[in-house]
Parts: structure tokens; C-alpha cells; sequence
């Protein structure tokens, strides 16, 4: 059967199909959300069999299109679409939607559910995703050419979407990197779960994205209009001097008599009344949940395989490009460049330097490319005019950021670097959360780790962040000591398959003889033993150089420990149970590697950073003190 010309009453059947769907499944779970589902299932239906390039049978195809629902909510739809078109999820998985275990989570979630490009679920992080992966794709597509890469990102979101920070943010980004392969659909259906959009929006999302530099189309109520939406994708693709949005102004619930445009909609609202009355509408057994055509899902499943030939044939993958990286000479220009003493975050710059040329990687930061070592020295800047360079500048936008590595990672074949100040980190902290959740391979430069960031006083200082980043389970958080220490963790993080932190010094810090770029692989090591220890002093980051000047003449032992995540419990000393903890920040958590601790549980100050570092306790005197209670 050809899918671009069917019979208009099959696909009436068809969408009147995913709309059965999208009531029984949460009525089952008696849990989720309806109505967006039912008002967006003739765009799902135009998408999947008239627009989208993808094979169900072929999921990982290098080349396919991306789509994302950011509005994730509304998962049922997809994943009544992944049922229909043969991706793998069976009928039985959509009547488990939202139960133990199931492959239809209540929302997607990449890794989980075949056919899921990215998980979405707090509100506007699948749209700034669509912008990493619109990056990933034109960046590939210049660098491998276009017989290898040559696809589009989509994108569905909402007016939950558009009213979150981080979509400016990310849209004004792709409007001046003119991404003109990303198209966002918005639903515009005027519904929040509080009620009526007026209740808390009035500004014009129309105009506010043409004054981003994106290419507008607005087809008001053509939300049951199959010609006018397929038009409508047409025109965007058309049109790749900018990011597109199409509005389509859909009803909520459509087309139950009672629920339509009800705030109610936005929830599980459809019950056996309100189901039998809306599957009477539409000429639906209303006795038998999940009734699935025949006809339909053969309809839906010839456009699934459509594209099986080419992706069965396409052998190359973009992590077959990703290159190769090699730290074995950093040490050298070190000490050639900087002496004995240099703040982790410039020897992380060198790090990064090092293996930009031959790794396919993308760096920049948030308004602090050179502040946060992520400036490339041997690259061009990304843009639209320079699509393949590897030096991205995000502006003032962390929270974006954050989302946009996230969906460059998760696009394939390019590893994000991304920076900005550590206290900062707390910006990005969703699409951190969402890394690790996913294990997208990214690699954040948090630098100024401590008060000894200084003068710029208690709003830059950071006092819990990193604690708080160790408490994301999945994401690997490392502190250096020193420049060796540094090159461990590059290392790390390049051979991890998920998000990896490093968290970096502004301050110069001495490159200790006794630390070791292997040792320092496992997260925790001895680098200062005694024959008869009375004592072990546990130091991560800047402060274990502050131990290493304590244990001179001491009867200690010192133990630097820059990954929590890496490491075993540190060794303890033979007949002693006295350890202390040494890091410029909450002591919180820390009892459960030490019985003593020297950190700060308060806000900084404005003042020079070994002043604040030293007023606040972090010194020799209060190691003292900690060890003779």
C-alpha cells in the first residue's frame, strides 16, 4: 500500500485509532494525560506516514529523522505511534502504560522505549535537545557530507514548553545559528492544567520567535486539516535559512462533546462515560478497549518499513568518526607552559586542546569560554557560516546549554564540553539530572570551585554544589588536585559512557610530586603514607595540597579522593579510627568516609580568596584543631 495515497476514510480510521488509544491506556493505568494526545493525532498521523524518515526495523539508522516529543506528557502518543508502526512495543505494553517495569514509562525515555530519541520530561528540555541535535546533525552533515548525514529534527511541544525559560533560551540560539533543519510543531491549545493560558499568558509566541530568527508559520485551525499540516512541514523543510515553527491551534479532548477545551483534558479525565460517549462519536466498539483494525495497523506498519532499504543498506554510524584522543604528553607542555603551579581549570584547557584536533567534540561555555578553560585554540567558531567548526559559543545561557549537550550527545558521534562557574552548575541542574538519567556522554568544566573564587563574594562562591552534583545518581563527579590529577580525569571522562563533571580550581594550585595520573584513576589513593599513622587526612581538589603542607613532620596519613563515584571506602589507618575530611565546602556527607571534618557549612564573603579560604577554616590551624578534639 502506498501511504502518501490512501483512502481519506482510512485515515480518518486510523487517526480516530490513536485517538482510542490515548483514552484506554491511561484509563487502564488510571493515570496520565488524554485530551493533548487525542488533539495531536492527525499531526502524529501525518508525521509517521507522510513526513518522518525513520524504519521501525532499523531504529538505530544513522540517518533517520529525529522526533522528540517535548511535550512528554502526551507520551501515549507516541508510544501508540511506536505500536502502530512496528518499532517493538506490543499491544500488552500499551495496556501496561505506566506500570512496574513497562516499556511505556509515563514519559519517554531514551534508552528504554525503542524508537525514543531523548527523555523528556520536565517542560522544555526536549525542545532545547531538538537544538543539539539540529547542531549535531548540520555539524556531521559538514564535516562527513551529506550522503552520510542529511536529515531533519522535529520537535512537538506546548504552550508548558514555550512558557519555560529554558525554549527562549534555546531558541534564540538556533535562531542565530540559523539551524534550518530543526522544525518545531507548536500545539497551541490555550489549556495549562490551572486553566484557560490567559489566566498567566498573553505575549505572542508568533512574533517572539520571528524576532529570534525563526521562520514562522501559522496555520490557526488546521488542527484536523491533514493537506494544511503536511503543507505546512513541507514549507519548513523548504525553507533551511532558518529553525521553522508551524502553530497549529488544536482543541484538547477533540472530538469528545462534553471534555473539549477543558482544563480537565489535560489530565485523566476520560472515564467509561466519557470514553463510550467519544468512541460513539467516532462509530468505535465502545465494549473493547484497545480495538486496533486490522487494516490500520497494516496501514501503519507499511509506513514504518517504508524506508527499510535504504537503512538497511546505510553501514556507516557517526561514532565510527568519533576519533581518537591521547593525554600522554600533556605533562610535558605543563611543564613547559605554566611551571609548578596552575590552576586545574587552565590545565583542563590544556587537556582539552590537546585532544580537540582529532576528536570529533564541541566545547564552549556560557558566556565564560576563557574563564572556564574551554576556549579551543586550534579551531574555528560553529556557526552558520562555518557549520563544522568545533568552538561553540552559547551566550548567557547555562540552563540551555546543559539541554542542548544533552541532545548533541544523544544525537551520536560528537562529544559536548561544556563550562561555566560551578556555582552556576545549579542553572543547569535539570538537564544535568537528565544527563545522568540517560547517560548522555557529556563532559561539564565547572571551574571557580570554591570561596577562593574571592572578591565576587557569596553569590559566586560555591559552598554546597558539590555536593549536591554528587547526589545525581550516574553522574561522575571528579575534583582534581593538580594539573596529573587533571589529566586522570580527562581521561575518565572520556572513557565514560555517561555525564562526567569536573570540578575545577580558579587558583593556581601546586603540581604535587606525589600524585599520580593512573592512581588518581580510581577515585581515591594514598599519596602520603607513615609507618605508624596516627591519623588520615581525606582531601579532594585544592585542599589536598593544604594536607600535604600539614603531614610534613606529622604522623598522618594523606589520602586525596577526587571521585566519590570512583572509589571504594579510603583505607583507614591500623589502630586509629581518627580521619578527618579537608574540602572548601558542606561537610554534609562526608560521615560516611570520615569521623571529623574541616569544610565550610556557611556562606562565603567578599574579599580576597586565600583571606575568605583561610577566615573561613580552611587552614592549617583548623586541621589542627579537628585532629587534637
Amino acid at each position: 500500500m502506498n501511504v502518501n495515497d490512501v483512502d481519506p476514510q482510512l485515515e480518518a480510521l486510523a487517526i480516530n485509532t490513536i485517538r482510542c488509544i490515548a483514552m484506554d491506556a491511561p484509563h487502564k493505568a488510571k493515570s496520565g494525560h488524554q485530551g493533548t494526545a487525542m488533539a495531536l493525532a492527525p499531526l502524529a498521523h501525518v508525521l509517521f506516514t507522510r513526513v518522518l524518515r525513520y524504519s521501525a526495523n532499523y531504529p538505530d539508522w544513522a540517518n533517520r529523522d529525529r522526533f522528540i516529543l517535548s511535550a512528554g506528557h502526551a507520551s501515549i502518543l507516541q508510544y501508540a505511534m511506536l505500536y502502530l508502526t512496528g518499532f517493538g512495543l506490543t499491544i500488552d505494553d500499551i495496556r501496561n502504560f505506566r506500570q512496574w517495569g513497562s516499556l511505556t514509562p509515563g514519559h519517554p525515555e531514551v534508552g528504554h522505549t525503542t524508537g525514543v530519541e531523548v527523555t523528556t520530561g520536565p517542560l522544555g528540555q526536549g525542545f532545547a535537545n531538538a537544538v543539539g541535535m539540529a547542531i549535531s546533525e548540520r555539524w556531521m552533515r559538514a564535516q562527513y557530507g551529506s550522503e552520510k548525514i542529511d536529515h531533519r529534527i522535529y520537535a512537538i511541544c506546548g504552550d508548558g514548553d514555550l512558557s519555560e525559560g529554558i525554549s527562549h533560551e534555546a531558541a534564540s540560539l538556533a535562531g542565530q545559528q540559523k539551524l534550518g533543519r530543526l522544525i518545531c510543531i507548536y500545539d497551541d491549545n490555550h489549556i495549562t492544567i490551572d486553566g484557560p493560558t490567559e489566566l498567566s499568558l498573553q505575549d505572542n509566541a508568533a512574533k517572539r520567535f520571528e524576532a529570534y530568527g525563526w521562520h514562522v508559520i501559522d496555520i490557526g485551525e488546521a488542527g484536523e486539516d491533514l493537506d494544511a499540516i503536511d503543507a505546512a512541514l513541507k514549507q519548513a523543510r523548504e525553507n533551511e535559512d532558518a529553525p521553522s515553527l508551524i502553530i497549529i491551534r488544536t482543541h484538547i479532548g477533540y472530538p469528545s462533546p462534553t471534555l473539549v477545551d477543558s482544563p480537565s483534558a489535560h489530565g485523566y479525565a476520560f472515564k467509561d462515560p466519557e470514553i463510550a460517549e467519544v468512541k460513539a462519536t467516532m462509530g468505535f466498539p465502545s465494549e473493547e478497549p484497545f480495538y486496533v483494525p486490522e487494516e490500520v495497523l497494516s496501514f501503519y506498519q507499511s509506513a514504518g518499513r517504508k524506508y527499510d532499504d535504504e537503512a538497511a543498506t546505510a553501514s556507516w554510524t557517526p561514532n565510527s568518526e568519533l576519533g581518537s584522543w591521547n593525554l600522554n604528553d600533556v605533562q610535558d607542555q605543563y611543564e613547559s607552559q605554566v611551571g609548578d603551579s596552575v590552576a586545574t581549570r587552565v590545565a583542563s584547557g590544556v587537556c582539552l586542546n590537546e585532544i580537540s584536533s582529532n576528536l570529533a567534540v564541541i566545547a564552549g561555555g556560557a558566556d565564560l569560554t576563557g574563564n572556564t578553560g574551554t576556549a579551543l585554540k586550534e579551531t574555528s567558531v560553529l556557526s552558520s557560516d562555518n557549520p563544522a567548526g568545533k568552538q561553540l559559543f552559547y551566550g548567557v545561557r547555562e540552563h540551555a546549554m546543559g539541554a542542548i549537550m544533552n541532545g548533541i550527545a544523544l544525537h551520536g558521534g560528537i562529544v559536548p564540553v561544556g563550562g561555566t562557574f560551578l556555582v552556576f552548575s545549579d542553572y543547569m541542574r535539570p538537564a544535568i539530572r537528565l544527563a545522568a538519567l540517560t547517560q548522555a556522554k557529556v563532559i561539564y568544566s565547572f571551574t571557580h570551585d570554591s570561596v577562593g573564587v574571592g572578591e565576587d563574594g557569596p553569590t559566586h562562591q560555591p559552598i554546597e554544589q558539590i555536593m549536591s552534583l554528587r547526589a545525581i545518581p550516574g553522574l561522575t563527579v571528579i575534583r582534581p588536585a593538580d594539573a596529573k590529577e587533571t589529566v586522570a580525569a580527562w581521561i575518565t571522562a572520556l572513557e565514560n559512557n555517561g555525564p562526567t563533571a569536573l570540578i575545577l580550581s580558579r587558583q593556581n594550585l601546586p603540581i604535587l610530586e606525589e600524585t599520580d595520573v593512573e592512581m588518581a584513576q580510581q577515585g581515591c589513593y594514598t599519596i602520603k603514607e607513615h609507618s605508624s599513622p596516627e591519623a588520615i587526612l581525606i582531601a579532594t581538589g585544592s585542599e589536598v595540597s593544604l594536607c600535604m603542607q600539614y603531614a610534613e613532620d606529622k604522623p598522618v596519613r594523606v589520602v586525596s579522593m577526587p571521585s566519590w563515584e570512583l572509589s571504594s571506602s579510603p583505607p583507614s589507618p591500623e589502630n586509629c579510627s581518627l580521619s578527618v575530611s579537608v574540602e572548601a565546602g558542606i561537610t554534609m556527607g562526608w560521615a560516611q568516609y570520615a569521623s571529623k571534618h574541616v569544610g565550610i557549612d556557611r556562606f562565603g564573603s567578599s574579599a580576597p580568596g586565600n583571606e575568605v579560604m583561610h577566615n573561613l577554616g580552611v587552614n592549617l590551624q583548623s586541621i589542627q584543631e579537628a585532629l587534637s578534639e
